[in-house]
């Protein structure tokens, strides 16, 4: 599918024939060996930078995404400030914990799905049939995951038919699972996730919730060290995103820094983190 320097500047016949509205599809038919799935992988497992731990919450009105901002390989800090939360679309957002390489590579292409579904079509997907996809797309790295490089995403986004926020999980295997208000993935979910357990509420606003989930993650990072938490030194604090009618947000470095501060500081007057703490 490379273009030819002695053609007539013309696009080859695959870009001009009517088609599936998958991106995916189209790549399988002309260029599959482009795909993550299908590369030629050395016998063995190999080694490569893993990202940890994504939180998520729902509220009245939307939902809050967010991560930390760590990358290890083995018991190495591979990166202090990874990003690991991305916008999907307009509406929608993913964080990745797994294999980081893989996995940006994987919210990339997952990002261009979405974008050619809605040029081809002249509509955007549900919220549904975007995690449809995304399960998809996990699916087919199975054998990468076999060898250590998983990718486990976590998938948000606001329903604008059931107007709510919403969050799916996912396995290895690509298999799909919607959460009630609250979820975490990755090596610190344990932790953060029981954090989440004893805090949430259905009737959080968005301010709580958002100190929910870095509360969450503060809680993680306590328990696992995969798990970065705020790093007032460094300046390194966690990214937080947040999903409304009104599209997707990614706080500020300074409405991130308030939040973290404002967690660190109530655990050094009282570390047992009680349940005031988030109000």
């Amino acid at each position: 599918m490379e273009a030819n320097p002695r053609s007539t500047g013309r696009l080859p016949a695959a870009f001009l024939t009517p088609g599936s509205s998958s991106f995916i599809d189209f790549l399988a038919d002309h260029a599959p060996e482009v795909l993550p799935g299908n590369r030629k992988l050395p016998d063995g497992v190999v080694e490569a930078p893993h990202g940890t731990t994504i939180v998520a919450a729902t509220f009245p009105g939307g939902v809050v995404l967010a991560g930390d901002r760590r990358a290890t390989m083995g018991n190495m800090i591979a990166q202090r400030d990874i990003e690991k939360v991305f916008p999907a679309d307009e509406y929608s957002a993913v964080g990745i914990a797994g294999t980081a390489g893989l996995a940006v590579e994987m919210v990339k292409l997952f990002q261009l799905e979405l974008e050619h579904f809605e040029k081809v079509e002249g509509a955007t997907l549900s919220l549904e049939g975007k995690a449809n996809r995304l399960s998809t797309m996990i699916r087919s790295n199975l054998g990468m995951a076999m060898q250590g490089l998983a990718v486990v995403p976590l998938f948000a986004g606001w329903d604008e038919g059931r107007e709510k926020g919403r969050i799916f999980s996912y396995d290895v295997t690509g298999g799909r699972s919607e959460e009630h208000g609250y979820a975490a993935t990755g090596s610190g979910s344990i932790f953060a996730r029981g954090s989440m357990k004893k805090l949430y509420r259905e009737d959080l606003t968005e301010q709580q919730a958002t100190t929910l989930v870095v509360q969450a993650l503060y809680d993680a990072a306590d328990d696992d060290s995969a798990t970065g938490g705020p790093d007032l030194a460094r300046r390194i604090f966690p990214i937080v995103t947040v999903i409304t009618d009104e599209g997707f947000r990614r706080l500020s470095e300074a409405e991130s820094s308030e939040l973290a501060r404002s967690v660190t500081e109530r655990r050094l007057e009282q570390p047992d983190g009680p349940r005031a703490a988030l109000l």
